[in-house]
């Protein structure tokens, strides 16, 4: 079992930036995928970027690429999501994703809500215009 618990989410005006954070609880660590999805109110629930296993591998939603950057450290059991250049349209609650990857799979990379098997309960994020 992980448990995974976000920070980071507030208040910012467009232009400006935070940096999200996900812990995860456990020893496997290292041997998870993870990703970042958000859920704006009233809208579906929106692939924003993924890791794999080994950090080697990244992928990032049209949208946010050049302005967000995922990274993760084994070492602390912590992925964070830089995100500046934040726009209105990034306001939404933000929450990280993690799934355990067979030996071998290290750079695999998950989009689908449903590759996902532990999810954290969220950071809101909301950016003023």
């Amino acid at each position: 079992q992980v448990q995974l618990v976000e920070s980071g989410g507030g208040l910012v005006q467009a232009g400006g930036s935070l940096r999200l954070s996900c812990a995860a609880s456990g020893r496997t660590f290292s041997t998870y995928a993870m990703g970042w999805f958000r859920q704006a109110p009233g809208k579906e629930r929106e692939f924003v970027v993924a890791i794999s296993q080994n950090g080697a591998s990244t992928d990032y939603v049209p949208s946010v690429k050049g302005r967000f950057t995922i990274s993760r450290d084994n070492t602390k059991n912590t992925i964070f999501l830089q995100m500046n250049g934040l726009k209105p349209e990034d306001t939404a609650v933000y929450r990280c994703a993690a799934t355990p990857v067979l030996p071998g799979s290290g750079g695999t990379l998950y989009f689908r809500p449903s590759a996902y098997t532990y999810w954290g309960q969220g950071t809101q994020v909301t950016v003023s215009s």
